[in-house]
């Protein structure tokens, strides 16, 4: 039998405080903006009609011919169409977390495989079913210490990615935090020379430190310093942008992370114009009840087996309003299931292949690019799959003279950094070839038209 809220005359008597005379007139349109004629709508297609019209579609998006060296935040990276074909199917096609643990069992296990692979990555004892995207996780982070120590300043790092920075500066300001910032040292890693006279003030509620750095260093603290910033009661946050680097340099935790702040675009999210992509956070076991967002976890249920339910609950907006650690309610339920096929496709083997394929193709993009007259490397530190190239003009134009030849060279520095507004961030993936180059080269030698040295 079906369940109305409301009888006939509860209805009757709502109509009437309103003056509307039935619930056809309460939803019927006015006239005055009722459609005069039929909307030019495509009407019902076959599935092949349908297949032509986007192909069309496609084909009016450029993009997809040029040569791209685009990294900062957004890498393209292959994923097995197995994902896709999976991913989409209609039991996977929300974007929220499963509330009810006896409907959901799949994808509740879904985000503990997630969680799982997140610890693993970073080396830390519990991670989130995940947040928006690596920016708001780095804001999130941030909260967490501040909850930990009770100080209102924020240290970071002016190498972390500056838009993640954007949006921890809004968070802080809505907040009444201070933040400072650490500055860019000459080999391009964050300049660490004054951060025992910081921490010496015990106002700092977190060091932020991300790595590979915006500049693609791999940029981690020694270990004396990682020491000296959690006896001074200093919580130390790693920040990942390119979680592909997770398979290839030390875990977070083993350089003294006590909480990551990441972004895992990289498994298998398309680019996509800028998302959604999807956020983790991941920390050690006595920042569990400060992590925001949704956790899942295992237990047995009634007859013994394995299950799967949300838990520490009283973290969470629902159940402690103002109190709670976050306003973030939901995960990125499907992005996180994409990146969650991504490492149980590739596996442990697959995902260290993958980034040592990067190794290898930045590492000949740096070397052929570097060789070029009017090109150098901008710092001499370690890196993943970016590296800075100083163009020695302004990169802007460098950038848009190889645009018209058909590559996209990279990100313009200058854009974020006026002291390197020479410089270009390049990106290599597994996806770029010696033939991409080979053609960023030539149009390099072309572009930047430096006489020759006499």
């Amino acid at each position: 039998m079906p369940y109305y809220p409301h009888t006939k005359a509860d209805i009757a008597h709502m109509l009437a405080a309103i003056g509307v005379g039935s619930l056809e007139e309460l939803v019927k349109v006015p006239d005055n903006v009722t459609l005069r004629e039929p909307l030019d709508i495509v009407p019902a297609l076959a599935e092949v009609d349908i297949t032509r019209r986007f192909e069309h579609f496609a084909k009016k998006n450029a993009g997809v011919d040029y040569v791209s060296f685009l990294g900062g935040g957004s890498y393209r990276h292959y994923a097995p169409p197995a994902i896709m074909s999976l991913a989409m199917r209609g039991e996977f096609l929300t974007s929220y977390t499963p509330y009810q643990a006896e409907v959901s069992q799949g994808y509740l296990q879904a985000i503990y495989e997630w969680q799982t692979y997140i610890c693993l990555l970073t080396g830390l004892d519990i991670a989130n079913a995940s947040v928006y995207d690596g920016a708001t996780a780095l804001a999130e982070a941030a909260i967490m210490a501040i909850n930990a120590n009770g100080r209102k300043r924020v240290l970071v790092s002016r190498a972390i990615n500056p838009n993640y920075l954007q949006v921890l500066k809004t968070y802080c300001d809505g907040l009444d935090l201070q933040l400072d910032e650490l500055p860019i040292a000459p080999d391009g890693t964050t300049d660490l020379s004054d951060l025992h006279a910081r921490l010496a003030t015990k106002e700092y509620a977190c060091v932020a430190i991300q790595s590979p750095n915006f500049f693609g260093n791999v940029d981690v603290p020694a270990p004396e310093i990682a020491a000296s910033i959690g006896a001074s009661g200093t919580v130390l946050i790693g920040v990942v942008a390119e979680a592909l680097a997770l398979a290839a340099l030390q875990t977070p935790a083993s350089w003294g992370a006590q909480i990551v702040a990441g972004e895992a675009q990289s498994f298998g999210v398309a680019v996509a114009y800028g998302g959604p992509y999807v956020g983790f956070i991941a920390a050690s076991k006595e920042h569990m009840r400060r992590i925001p967002g949704r956790l899942v976890g295992k237990t047995l249920d009634n007859a013994g087996n394995d299950a799967f339910v949300l838990t520490l609950q009283a973290r969470e907006q629902h159940i402690r309003r103002e109190r709670a650690t976050s306003n973030i309610c939901t995960n990125q339920a499907h992005c996180a299931l994409i990146a969650t096929m991504y490492l149980a496709f590739l596996g442990k083997t697959g995902l260290r292949d993958v980034a040592s394929a990067n190794l290898k193709r930045s590492r000949e993009l740096a070397t052929r690019v570097s060789s070029i007259e009017g090109c150098t490397l901008a710092f001499q530190a370690p890196f993943f799959n970016e590296v800075a190239v100083d163009v020695h003009q302004p990169a802007k134009e460098v950038l848009a003279k190889l645009q018209a030849r058909g590559i996209l060279g990279g990100i313009d520095l200058g854009r974020f950094y006026p002291e390197f507004s020479n410089h270009i961030l390049m990106t290599a993936t597994e996806l770029t070839t010696s033939a991409d180059i080979e053609a960023l080269c030539t149009a390099l030698k072309e572009v930047v038209n430096v006489p020759a040295r006499v």
